[in-house]
């Protein structure tokens, strides 16, 4: 497999994951140092981290269950230079770009994920 492909790979293991609530393939998508943020319009919105055991947490509690939908999910690799690479997904509900770094075996991992919701004007649930 290319780098392309398993950066593709990587993604899709990441968000179907989340929609699937399965734990494995969102484990080894990401690094054990992830940084997740989100954009919200809320003027002065704090983005926060969300850190891999966090998001671990939320797919054992359901993950993107509820939100699942058929529509595809697209992932778009924007550039690798060596052991790192960028790229965005699309989703009916989420755009999300990501940093992907090459692990010492060979393996793409997500790094850094920066968020926001399709539709900008959705909240945050409480």
């Amino acid at each position: 497999m290319n780098d392309s492909d398993a950066i593709v790979a990587t993604a899709l293991d990441y968000f179907e994951g989340w929609y699937d609530a399965d734990l494995a393939r969102v484990d080894r998508a990401l690094h054990p140092q992830l940084a997740k943020r989100h954009a919200a319009r809320v003027s002065g919105h704090d983005p926060g981290v969300t850190t891999k055991e966090r998001l671990l947490e939320l797919v054992r509690g359901g993950g993107g269950a509820e939100d699942k939908t058929q529509d595809p999910i697209e992932v778009a690799v924007v550039d690798i230079h060596h052991d790192i690479a960028a790229a965005v997904v699309r989703s009916a509900q989420y755009r999300e770009y990501l940093h992907l770094l090459r692990t010492a075996d060979g393996r793409w991992e997500i790094v850094n994920a920066f968020w926001q919701f399709t539709d900008p004007d959705q909240a945050l649930p409480e």
